[in-house]
């Protein structure tokens, strides 16, 4: 993929994120895509609304994907995602053989990636993914930024 691809597709992402946002959900998105560049899945957090904490975009997609392509194994598949993914999220990636995962902006509190562990490029585990992060970082940023302060102002605390 190219870079006008990776851009082309985290925008995706985002739209994916501003549908989560409209139902109070943290905007996070994620899409993975084909090797022929065809959006196999996409979505976004859904935690707070199905009280499941495993509903994350990247979790939700990846199973939409998987049964979509009749397999588990989502060899050669990119995905991308908004938010750096967790540690159950990347164990998902790993597990799922996604080749290629495209970033939006790190999270250094919970990210599985890079920021807080490597674990997919970790040589430990049976398969490493392709990493590219930055990609729409400002948008992807900025669209947390302000959902997290539109929340804090809706609390008596401002916390």
């Amino acid at each position: 993929m190219t870079q006008l691809d990776d851009e082309r597709f985290m925008r995706i992402a985002i739209e994916e994120a501003k549908k989560a946002e409209l139902i109070g959900e943290v905007p996070i998105g994620a899409l993975v895509v084909g090797e022929r560049g065809e959006i196999i899945s996409r979505a976004h957090n859904l935690r707070e609304t199905s009280l499941d904490p495993t509903a994350h975009a990247e979790i939700i997609a990846i199973r939409d994907a998987a049964k979509k392509n009749l397999s588990w194994r989502l060899s050669g598949k990119t995905l991308y995602v908004t938010l750096e993914p967790c540690v159950m999220c990347m164990g998902a990636i790993i597990l799922s053989r996604i080749k290629r995962l495209v970033l939006g902006s790190l999270d250094p509190k919970a990210g599985a990636a890079l920021s807080l562990y490597n674990i997919g490029i970790d040589g430990k585990l049976n398969h490493r993914i392709r990493l590219k992060e930055g990609v729409l970082k400002e948008e992807c940023e900025d669209l947390l930024k302000r959902f997290f302060k539109t929340l804090r102002k809706g609390t008596p605390s401002g916390v």
